[in-house]
């Protein structure tokens, strides 16, 4: 599990910029860490949208115990009844299905994200059915380790600012883009540890 190479330079920096971040990050000593190749970090990241990280951390369990292993051909080989019985609903199974054949038709390893821009992968995932934005921050953010990514559209984002910043339950998304420019060009960690604040445990994809 390989963690970023910049996280001891973003921390200080935001450290000494913004006494909230200071506190977390002095709270909270665990990193960002790689779990798993590419094709897990997108199945995760789907399976994990428009879901509670919870909810999304249960999914993800029962996923892993009807698969032999999440990879693209024991996803796509998988039955429907199966799938449903992980708690995946009929639209993210279409998603992973297609993303599954995806990887398989074009042969696609880890080495195929490696030494792209980040708009160049952009425009290759946002093709995909079932991948929008989130789902690319995410996988920039838990897999690519790009430092200034920010998901403005985040739920846990927007009511972790909201309370740590502005004592409101939630910050709407307009409001948190604009507030988060702060951050750059380590926005990415900013993110996580404010993840961080709202978990028992640390956010994975």
């Amino acid at each position: 599990m390989s963690e970023p190479v910049y996280w001891d330079e973003a921390i200080a920096w935001l450290g000494r910029r913004d006494p909230v971040l200071a506190d977390l990050i002095a709270r909270y000593p665990e990193r960002l860490r790689r779990q798993g190749d590419s094709f897990r970090t997108l199945v995760r990241a789907i399976v994990g949208q428009q879901i509670s990280i919870r909810a999304a951390d249960r999914v993800w369990a029962r996923l892993e115990s009807v698969l032999p292993e999440v990879t693209p051909g024991a996803l796509a080989a998988a039955e429907e009844s199966c799938l449903r019985g992980a708690g995946l609903s009929r639209p993210k199974i279409r998603y992973l299905r297609h993303l599954a054949r995806y990887y398989l038709e074009c042969g696609i390893r880890d080495t195929h994200w490696q030494g792209r821009s980040l708009a160049d992968i952009r425009r290759e995932l946002l093709q995909l059915t079932g991948i929008g934005p989130w789902t690319l921050e995410m996988f920039a953010i838990f897999h690519l380790h790009e430092p200034d990514v920010f998901s403005p559209g985040d739920i846990g984002l927007q009511k972790a600012v909201g309370r740590l910043y502005f004592d409101r339950p939630v910050l709407p998304r307009p409001e948190l883009e604009d507030f988060a420019r702060r951050w750059a060009p380590f926005r990415t960690v900013a993110a996580w540890y404010l993840w961080r604040h709202l978990d028992p445990e640390p956010v994975i994809y």
